[in-house]
């Protein structure tokens, strides 16, 4: 029989007349193990040091806060509290940022900071969350000349760095998640910042299990911003707004 290229032969077809679809067999999609019991060794090593390896920033994290995750009614005193941004709905905070702020307007109350600095994301004109923020802090009660804006808070470490150098912030109350205010304390300790960290706690359901997950990979880029400590996006000329507020509430 003449060879034949494979790729030049019809189509099988099936009854209908139509070309039948070839799929891989079982084999081809079966997961190739090592065959030998020292090539199955050195395979479950390998998978062992890449799980401890994807999980030493989260361990580091947890090392690095300490015993600094505080309660509100526990939290020492501090000049300014610091809000981290988290998304918006329209025109309202999302849940998860209305519940941080809540907080924060519990410590200015409680008499625990002077003064509030809220950091978010203000990219563009249509979106601007450190406004949202403040203008739901002040409808709380807090004094709109006790909340001073980060517009270029972008991720935890934009605003841990901003705060420190832009601000002029030595010390601070941090406010986010449980499952996010240990990565918010780290940051800002290696941004120049003597930190406590008040978590909010949340229901255990699906957004609170998707933000730990996120915390993962979250870990990874705050072990490599620690340890760099690089510029944020946008730093700045320095700003003298949390210095105002707290001297007018002194």
């Amino acid at each position: 029989m003449p060879w034949e290229d494979p790729t030049t032969r019809p189509a099988a077809r099936g009854r209908t007349g139509r070309p039948r679809l070839r799929l891989p067999g079982r084999s081809a999609l079966r997961l190739r193990l090592p065959r030998t019991r020292g090539g199955r060794r050195r395979a479950l090593r390998a998978a062992v040091l890449a799980c401890v390896l994807a999980l030493l920033p989260s361990a580091w994290l947890f090392v690095a806060a300490g015993d600094r995750v505080v309660a509100a009614e526990r939290a020492p005193h501090a000049p300014v509290a610091l809000v981290f941004g988290a998304g918006l709905w329209g025109e309202v905070p999302s849940p998860y940022l209305a519940h941080r702020l809540d907080t924060a307007a519990e410590l200015y109350a409680r008499g625990k900071v002077d003064a509030i600095l809220v950091s978010g994301d203000n990219g563009t004109r249509d979106y601007d969350e450190p406004t949202v923020m403040r203008r739901y802090l002040v409808d709380l009660g807090v004094p709109a000349g006790a909340v001073v804006r980060d517009h270029a808070g972008f991720d935890t470490w934009d605003s841990c760095a901003r705060a420190h150098r832009v601000f002029g912030v030595d010390r601070a109350l941090l406010v986010s998640q449980g499952f996010h205010i240990r990565r918010a304390l780290a940051l800002c300790r290696a941004a120049g910042i003597d930190a406590y960290g008040v978590g909010v706690d949340e229901p255990r359901r699906g957004a609170w299990y998707y933000g730990g997950l996120r915390e993962i990979p979250g870990a990874v880029k705050a072990a490599y911003d620690a340890a760099f400590t690089p510029d944020p996006r946008h730093l700045g000329p320095r700003e003298r707004g949390v210095d105002e507020a707290v001297a007018a509430a002194r």
